[in-house]
């Protein structure tokens, strides 16, 4: 039987917790608390790679296509978790970025023994939701290998789609599938083969990147603010109003009236009050320009 795991960084023993159970809770602690200061070093390497990603994530969007992660156990869940954030925090649609984890949704709370090791259930899912070759898939697998992953990619591909994978080891299988590699080598966790501690920190982190920037890409941020979000509770609601009020500089009273007149779209309540127009023109505006806020007030 081939050894799948053998040699990969992911399943090294770390040579500094090898009496892990030895030590005190205080020793540990402060271990994993050093071991975790080398991820963001390590993300930082594999940048050039996340732009390309970006770069073409924004394009799928621009084309109307839709961002699809792929994942199983940890890297699943993780995919799902930054595909349920998108639509509160930039306003798109929940079909827009999608998440789909080995096991479905069941997966995300416990854990569904041999599905990652399933090409078939990754190709039956991704033809559910009618994958096609406007959309971008992105595998997640610390790993590299895993069949789900795999087999998500090789669909993706046959389909004509663009295809990114992230792994946690150098020279991967999804990395050699996908037109973007971008492969995060953390080191051997502190709890061996443990991938949801350093390795899933980093993909964590770079699934941020990912969404965040391709977000403000299609302008779903102005300066530093998320103008596109959706106001579904009371904190939201004040949020909302706050970003108002700090881009217009306008009263907390002229923010709620705009607001309430734009039918709670805070970019549309925004070009309202910068320009002095109507939420008719403000949307004419936006459309013109996008939905970039800089070009609308232009």
């Amino acid at each position: 039987m081939e050894k799948i795991l053998e040699g990969k960084a992911t399943e090294t023993r770390n040579l500094k917790s090898i009496n892990m159970d030895t030590m005190s809770i205080k020793q540990v602690l402060e271990l994993i608390n050093e071991e975790d200061k080398k991820v963001p070093q390590s993300v930082q390497e594999v940048i050039p790679e996340i732009e390309k990603a970006v770069q073409f994530i924004i394009e799928t969007f621009n084309n109307n296509g839709r961002l699809i992660y792929m994942g199983a156990g940890t890297s699943g869940r993780l995919g799902v978790l930054d595909a349920v954030e998108c639509p509160p925090t930039f306003g798109v649609d929940k079909t827009k970025v999608v998440g789909l984890i080995a096991g479905g949704e069941k997966a995300f709370v416990e854990a569904q023994e041999g599905a990652e090791d399933s090409k078939e259930l990754a190709i039956e899912e991704l033809k559910n939701i009618k994958l096609n070759s406007n959309d971008i898939v992105c595998a997640i697998a610390a790993s590299g290998r895993t069949p789900y992953a795999i087999g998500g990619l090789e669909h993706a591909k046959s389909l004509g789609c663009k295809t990114i994978a992230i792994a946690c080891n150098k020279g991967s299988k999804i990395g050699e599938i996908a037109d973007v590699a971008i492969e995060v080598e953390v080191g051997p966790e502190v709890l061996t083969g443990s991938t949801r501690m350093k390795a899933g920190t980093a993909q964590k982190l770079i699934l941020n990147m990912i969404s965040t920037v391709s977000m403000t890409g299609i302008g779903k941020v102005y300066e530093n603010l998320m103008v596109d979000l959706k106001i579904t509770n009371i904190k939201l609601q004040e949020r909302a109003k706050n970003n108002i009020m700090q881009i217009t500089e306008c009263s907390y009273e002229v923010a709620q009236e705009a607001l309430k007149a734009s039918d709670n779209k805070v970019k549309v309540a925004i070009v309202m009050v910068l320009l002095g127009c109507n939420q008719k023109e403000a949307l004419e505006k936006l459309d013109a320009s996008k939905g970039f806020i800089r070009e609308a007030i232009k």
